[in-house]
């Protein structure tokens, strides 16, 4: 159930989020998270979730498990959920981000973002708000798709036998003609 009214200790709630957020490896965790990992399928995303050793592994459990755990905070009473929405856009950015492969990366792991759906279908502030991030996430994806279709590399009409460089020295004089 929705609360109208915030109390102060949901504003210090809040806040101590907020703070969280702007410790140095969360910094760069979200960054990576938000800016960079942008995976088009749930083998691409468990390249990195499923791995130890990959670097970004850390960074991805880091954001996910704080952003499942303030929405657990919202769903269980803990803090407002109007305030929290109102807030708070990132974890439904990173839900809005997984949209497109998540039922395939819950097959595997099935309490992926659950907390997070949670709030979304619970509370209609979150859904409004889910909505109109989820939007500008798939303009962004396609942006993305369209400049890397302008960076592909071009067919060109070169026969595959066209030596790539000429063998021996060029003159550096050439006669005038």
């Amino acid at each position: 159930m929705e609360r109208m009214l915030a109390t102060p200790a949901d504003a210090e709630i809040i806040i101590k989020l907020y703070q969280l957020r702007t410790e140095a490896v969360m910094r760069k965790a979200r960054a990576w998270l938000l800016g960079d990992f942008w995976p088009k399928t749930a083998e691409e995303f468990f390249a990195i979730y499923d791995n130890p050793a990959d670097k970004h592994n850390p960074w991805i459990r880091q954001v996910i498990s704080y952003w499942e755990m303030a929405a657990a905070m919202v769903i269980h009473g803990a803090v407002s959920a109007e305030l929290f929405v109102d807030a708070n856009a990132e974890g439904f950015f990173i839900l809005a981000k997984f949209a497109s492969i998540l039922g395939e990366i819950r097959e595997k792991n099935p309490t992926f973002l659950t907390k997070t759906s949670e709030m979304v279908r619970r509370f209609s502030s979150a859904a409004q708000r889910y909505e109109g991030i989820k939007k500008r996430v798939e303009e962004t994806r396609a942006l993305q798709q369209a400049k890397s279709k302008k960076r592909a590399p071009k067919k060109t009409d070169v026969p595959a036998d066209f030596p790539a460089e000429v063998p021996g020295e060029l003159p550096l004089d050439v006669p005038e003609a």
